[in-house]
């Protein structure tokens, strides 16, 4: 499966079913999450696959995600030390590990908010001035979707996605991208608009000058404070950067990350980085 596929078939999936996933699945996707350390701006994370058996299942409903998650007993869990552009570097390395399990059939889940972090960080051995920011559940999706599932959905309008034109402009805020003239770089763009985010609202921003791309966040104001010092929308940055540089290098885009600030009028957007065509 190409990693474009990928991604246009990740759902957010909040209930599982009681098949186990393969040994060697398992292992694989160990390996991957051990490989997965370069990130763009040198931030260091570190993954661990997290297993609840049937005896710990008491354990699992006292971590927050019992009622909001059903039926999974496997967990990929994060952690890094909080440095400038972190968050973001966080979102594209969990990213990457959501559309592995993807392609291999599995289910995932961004758990940012809804979680308690004391007994992910425990089972993590989370070392001082490290922080947990997000974990994902992993398992094969459950044959229907339940009520609790249904209903995140629709509060998070997850099936809908903002018009092209409200996300990627041409030179400045005041044109928006036709996406005819963004040639091969119209399906990196399709890629980061159909990218998960926190309460789906989308806070990428991009604008194509030349040959570059520039990325900027839009902010809502007083969101994600509950879970400080994690910066849900950060984090949704490095996620659209996985999906751009991925989908990018699949279609023979080649390209690098620079923090280039190019002083384009923007609002009140703030400026986190520009891909280099």
């Amino acid at each position: 499966m190409s990693i474009i596929e990928t991604m246009r078939l990740r759902v957010s999936c909040r209930t599982f079913g009681d098949i186990a996933i393969e040994p060697d699945k398992m292992e694989r996707l160990a390996e991957s999450l051990a490989s997965n350390a370069k990130a763009p701006f040198g931030n260091k994370v570190r993954f661990e696959l997290i297993n609840f058996d049937h005896l710990e299942m008491r354990e699992l409903k006292t971590l927050g995600t019992y009622g909001v998650i059903k039926g999974a007993r496997q967990f990929i869990a994060g952690a890094l030390v909080d440095q400038p552009r972190a968050m973001e570097d966080f979102g594209y390395c969990m990213e990457k590990n959501i559309l592995t399990a993807t392609a291999m059939g599995l289910g995932t889940c961004w758990l940012v908010g809804t979680f308690k972090r004391s007994g992910f960080a425990e089972r993590m051995n989370l070392a001082k001035g490290e922080l947990l920011p997000a974990v994902t559940p992993i398992g094969y999706p459950g044959d229907s979707r339940s009520l609790i599932d249904r209903f995140f959905r629709i509060s998070a309008g997850s099936d809908k996605r903002k018009p092209w034109e409200e996300l990627f402009y041409d030179g400045g805020m005041e044109t928006p991208l036709d996406g005819k003239s963004a040639g091969g770089y119209a399906t990196p763009l399709a890629c980061v608009r159909i990218g998960p985010s926190a309460s789906n609202k989308q806070p990428w921003r991009i604008i194509r000058d030349n040959d570059s791309y520039h990325f900027y966040l839009k902010k809502t104001p007083g969101y994600g404070r509950i879970v400080e010092p994690v910066k849900l929308q950060n984090i949704d940055m490095g996620i659209a950067m996985c999906h751009f540089e991925l989908a990018s290098r699949e279609a023979g885009l080649n390209g690098l990350w620079k923090i280039e600030d190019p002083l384009i009028q923007s609002g009140d957007l703030e400026y986190i980085v520009s891909w280099m065509g």
